[in-house]
């Protein structure tokens, strides 16, 4: 099937050559203006200039834009979207002024929904998620990397992972599977570390291996949590099986989690509210860790939770300043990022960042595809490259998307060529 889209205002992120962006790269945000472009079944076939675009036989191929404009659908590299229950009644525990530990001490954080989780069907959690999947893909998201890590027992664990599976199998969104049992201790692990994390090794990855049901591999390194020596025995035993590491690091304290990343290659880290000017050099791959490793991977901020926690946002402007390759994804979570909403991302880091538009929207695709390993497919207007698009509704400039950060703007989505309801 052919489909021919007219009178396009700005045809953004049009490129031939689409390697992760670093640095000042991230600025440049190819546009077409008064452009078209062609989808063949549900591959990008061809766009330009309307002047150039050759007149068709077939009149029911054409979509006028009218004046509308098209960029790649969002790439959220970094999501917890598969959840039992919502967690409202902590984020009004902490505007009474609880922390996170006296939360936790009641109850709630991960541990919260673990519980949750464990009590809720197989089934019911598929629904949830599925609700919240065409939610997000309406608002433009059009690739998705879902995470495990609220069941800490095999079987809570596994049940995720097939819900994650079943996802992928019935959804048209492109997803990536990530297996965080490593995401805090279970109660009865706060004292023998090193039992959960056989569990994880000799019980968990096996079947997760056997099963293929995740991509890649997750550790939650931070004070309290997963030290670095444990992060980096984890991320082994993934690799062991399969999985390729994305990590949490450096959201609270810098502890040496990125430079045990880059010494297992992982794809990206994320978080990094914290760093020191050492950690940027390293993400930047400017310098070596003491293993004499360096790394191209991407360093993928999260803006929505510092701004839900009220925490110091991430140092955007100083990593990209280093060179880095930036990503944008939104942590949805029910205890600290409770939104999947991308075009909130983009202006949240744009105004309390200071990325500049062009910036926040490379990184929430190109690159947010890149922190997938999709950036050969996806992220970009490109011959060849699978039809994910955005059309939103008349702007007047790209800026205006981030700009106008409390109106929705995107008017239409399209997943594999097809127009989402």
């Amino acid at each position: 099937m052919t489909q021919i889209i007219t009178n396009i205002k700005y045809l953004a992120g049009v490129r031939e050559n689409f390697s992760p962006l670093r640095g000042e790269e991230l600025r440049n945000l190819p546009i077409i203006e008064d452009a078209f472009l062609i989808v063949e079944g549900d591959q990008i076939a061809d766009y330009g200039k309307m002047s150039d675009l050759k007149p068709t036989k077939n009149p029911k191929d054409l979509y006028d834009a009218g004046g509308a404009s098209i960029l790649p659908a969002y790439c959220d590299s970094h999501t917890h979207l598969v959840f039992a229950r919502s967690r409202e009644d902590e984020f009004v525990d902490k505007i009474k002024g609880l922390n996170y530990a006296e939360i936790a001490a009641r109850g709630g954080g991960i541990l919260n929904s673990a519980k949750k989780l464990g009590e809720t069907s197989e089934d019911e959690l598929f629904n949830l998620a599925w609700k919240r999947l065409e939610e997000v893909s309406k608002l433009g998201t059009g690739a998705i990397e879902i995470k495990s890590g609220y069941g800490l027992t095999l079987e809570s664990e596994l049940k995720m992972l097939r819900v994650i599976k079943k996802l992928k199998s019935k959804s048209k969104l492109e997803i990536k599977s990530t297996f965080l049992g490593a995401h805090t201790y279970p109660v009865q692990f706060r004292d023998n570390h090193r039992e959960y994390i056989r569990i994880i090794k000799e019980e968990m990855l096996p079947v997760i291996a056997e099963e293929n049901l995740a991509d890649f591999i997750d550790v939650f390194c931070e004070n309290g949590f997963f030290s670095p020596d444990e992060m980096e025995e984890i991320c082994k035993a993934g690799l062991e099986n399969g999985l390729l590491p994305k990590l949490h690091v450096n959201q609270l304290n810098s502890i040496g989690g990125i430079e045990r990343g880059i010494d297992v290659n992982a794809i990206s880290m994320d978080h990094l509210e914290t760093v020191t000017d050492r950690d940027v050099e390293l993400l930047s791959g400017k310098i070596a860790t003491a293993a004499g490793k360096k790394w191209n991977g991407i360093s993928t901020l999260l803006p929505t939770a510092a701004f839900f926690l009220r925490m110091a946002f991430q140092p955007a402007r100083q990593l990209i300043n280093a060179g880095c390759a930036v990503a944008l994804a939104s942590d949805y979570n029910p205890g600290s990022s409770p939104s999947g909403n991308m075009n909130f991302v983009i202006a949240l880091s744009c105004i309390q960042m200071k990325m500049f538009p062009e910036e926040a929207i490379n990184a929430a695709t190109l690159n947010g595809a890149w922190a997938m390993k999709l950036g050969n497919e996806l992220g970009s207007i490109t011959r060849g490259k699978k039809s994910n698009l955005i059309i939103t509704r008349a702007i007047p400039s790209i800026s205006y998307l981030p700009y106008s950060f409390g109106t929705n703007l995107v008017d239409r989505v399209m997943i594999d060529g097809a127009w989402i309801s």
